[in-house]
């Protein structure tokens, strides 16, 4: 049985949430609940989740805090349930360390199984082929990506950005797209962000970091000749 945290101040939204993982999980999950961000803390604290899932408004304490405080000690899967869409409040759940983030309103059948992916994944239940492009290889079930062999040091963006392209090999890849698939916003004002981990995962290919095409006003294509 899998163990979840809820902490959101709505009873309703509590509710709702906790008969939908009643009915579809039937007795597969466990759902505790809290309904301010010190009881959310304290709970997180006193117990071992298989995942939180936090609204960013709270009394008390916010979501942001407790996810900062979790983090501290542990990889627990965390996903944010708010209404807030702001490219900074996405940017900086990411920074302290959030999985996931679903906006309200949100569909419950989706909800569900984005909550339910994230504690598959973290537990290893997911196994994806190994894919690889010329001299790359990179092992989504490790999370390693080798070149002629030899381990890489890539930051975890780098990384996704990475996947990406080669699960798309000679195909062009939308920067919005790429935004929308690591960061978790479709924002095209943010291309310098790409642009600059682009940069970073080029040089740290080496001479196939040259597969790498931009293609102007669209992309990014890992071109690869057949």
């Amino acid at each position: 049985m899998y163990k979840i945290l809820l902490v959101e101040d709505n009873k309703d939204i509590r509710k709702m949430i906790s008969d939908m993982f009643k009915i579809k999980s039937g007795n597969g999950v466990f759902l505790d609940t809290a309904s301010d961000g010190q009881e959310g803390l304290e709970k997180a604290y006193e117990n071992t989740y298989d995942l939180l899932l936090l609204d960013i408004m709270l009394p008390e304490v916010d979501g942001f805090e407790i996810c900062k405080e979790v983090r501290r000690r542990s990889d627990v899967p965390i996903m944010f349930i708010t209404a807030r869409t702001g490219q900074e409040d996405i940017l900086k759940g990411y920074a302290l360390g959030c999985d996931d983030y679903i906006v309200k309103p949100f569909s419950l059948p989706v909800f569900y199984e984005k909550a339910m992916a994230l504690i598959r994944r973290s537990k290893g239940l997911i196994r994806y082929n190994t894919l690889t492009v010329g001299d790359i290889t990179l092992d989504p079930n490790k999370g390693i990506v080798t070149l002629n062999g030899e381990e890489l040091n890539l930051a975890s963006k780098e990384y996704e950005i990475l996947k990406i392209l080669m699960e798309n090999k000679n195909s062009v890849v939308s920067r919005e797209s790429i935004l929308d698939k690591v960061w978790g916003y479709d924002n095209s004002g943010d291309i310098r962000l790409l642009d600059n981990h682009i940069k970073k995962l080029r040089q740290k290919l080496g001479v196939a970091g040259s597969m790498i095409k931009t293609v102007v006003r669209r992309g990014y294509r890992l071109e690869v000749q057949m």
